[in-house]
């Protein structure tokens, strides 16, 4: 959100950091009814707010048709706005956290990296006055009306260009996408739905021309999950009638789901819809075991949006795809490319598509 990613929310992933009690000095910004949105300032870092997330996922194909998809996400948490020395390279003012995910579906491999470092030696960081996002050797900027991504691993790389086909997309209601009821349980949350890409994915040390498309989720809050709340799924669909989907179901520690859940249906002309809770069903399919964490996830989903004329199921490309991020931000979650089939504006379609789940092999909780 995804994203969660999260949702991409997706991700709520980093939302409530516990940091030790003396880093606590500032009083962060709520993310609050009202919010107007600005672009391109609203790509940049927004460093009043606590939590910030910037989240690709994608769908790549080579010249020989192998098929990739690809998770990169940049998060930002505060940790302490009033640092002793503000020149130290040793302040804590931010922490800076990535992860890289490559899901080879014509291989059914998987692979996966993550990264934790702060601002102060210059090896992470978010501008404010710029879209430029980096961890170590990855990174995001925006170069005029284009959007570099690159990321760097022994298994794989992508250095891709991103044009984005639609404006971006505002969720929720009121410039807030809203978690729970109570006041700045929220995240002003935007995505840019469609963007075409192109560029290189390095397998090993070999390049592959690669084409595709991509989604980016852009979310800062400072206090979005509640302690009742044990994790998300969401969604995000690209279809080939040029419409997308993005949904995020909030789940309860008591089996119940989340009022405030909700979605976004974006037509083929930029124009979108808030939709609620109420306006949409998910029913999973079929489940899978992890080996390695015993979490038991939904795999496989069924997607109807009655009042929009979508009926999907979504299938995992491999089942597989599970993140346990114990070098950075701590939470095992499952973040995968999926395929799309069924009907929109009651015509068959095709599409594809990424799904995120996070509680199913522990319960969300505040780590760092």
């Amino acid at each position: 959100m995804n994203g969660l990613r999260i949702l991409s929310l997706l991700m709520l992933l980093v939302l409530n950091f516990a940091t030790p009690a003396f880093a606590l000095q500032k009083v962060y910004k709520q993310a609050l009814p009202g919010y107007q949105y600005k672009f391109p300032q609203d790509h940049f870092s927004h460093d009043q707010f606590r939590t910030e997330w910037w989240y690709y996922t994608g769908h790549l194909t080579t010249d020989d048709k192998r098929k990739f998809g690809y998770e990169l996400t940049f998060f930002r948490t505060g940790a302490d706005d009033q640092p002793v020395n503000k020149s130290s390279v040793w302040k804590m003012d931010n922490f800076y956290l990535a992860h890289f995910a490559v899901t080879d579906e014509s291989g059914k491999k998987f692979s996966y990296k993550e990264k934790l470092n702060r601002a102060g030696l210059r090896l992470a960081g978010a501008r404010e006055d710029a879209f430029y996002v980096f961890n170590e050797g990855w990174s995001v900027e925006k170069i005029g009306e284009h959007y570099l991504l690159k990321a760097d691993a022994p298994d794989y790389s992508i250095h891709l260009l991103l044009d984005s086909l639609k404006p971006p997309v505002i969720h929720g209601v009121n410039g807030v996408s809203q978690k729970a009821n109570c006041v700045g349980c929220a995240s002003h949350y935007y995505s840019m739905t469609r963007l075409k890409t192109a560029g290189t994915l390095f397998i090993g040390e070999k390049p592959y021309a690669v084409t595709g498309l991509s989604w980016m989720d852009h979310e800062f809050g400072s206090n979005q999950l509640t302690a009742d709340q044990s994790g998300w799924d969401w969604y995000s669909i690209q279809l080939d009638d040029n419409r997308e989907l993005m949904l995020y179901i909030l789940r309860r520690a008591d089996g119940t789901i989340e009022k405030q859940s909700s979605g976004t249906i974006i037509n083929a002309d930029g124009s979108s819809k808030h939709i609620l809770l109420s306006d949409f069903t998910v029913a999973p399919t079929g489940s899978w075991t992890s080996s390695k964490t015993k979490g038991k996830y939904p795999m496989g989903w069924k997607i109807s949006v009655p009042s929009a004329g979508v009926d999907l199921v979504l299938s995992p490309n491999l089942l597989d795809q599970e993140l346990v991020t114990g070098r950075s931000t701590a939470i095992t979650y499952w973040e995968g490319s999926v395929s799309v089939k069924g009907t929109s504006n009651r015509k068959p379609v095709l599409g594809q598509g990424y799904v995120e789940m996070t509680g199913y092999a522990e319960k969300f909780k505040q780590k760092l």
